[in-house]
């Protein structure tokens, strides 16, 4: 049966797996071109913040 504690782990493998590809992206563009680290670094950090957010989002919108 799909349970609310269900919903909130696929939510959290969802973000773990989304913020594991965004860092290989990143490691990945620095690597192709290291002079840009630094703006892939800012834009990395706050998109996993933006992923990490609606993690939290859906783990506290979700009453047990």
């Amino acid at each position: 049966m799909f349970t609310k504690a269900f919903a909130v782990g696929l939510a959290a493998l969802g973000g773990g797996f989304g913020i594991g590809i965004l860092g290989s992206k990143a490691a990945e563009a620095t690597g192709r071109n290291p002079g840009a680290a630094t703006p892939i670094l800012v834009i990395s950090i706050i998109l996993a913040a933006l992923i990490e957010g609606i993690f939290i989002l859906s783990a506290f919108a979700v009453p047990f």
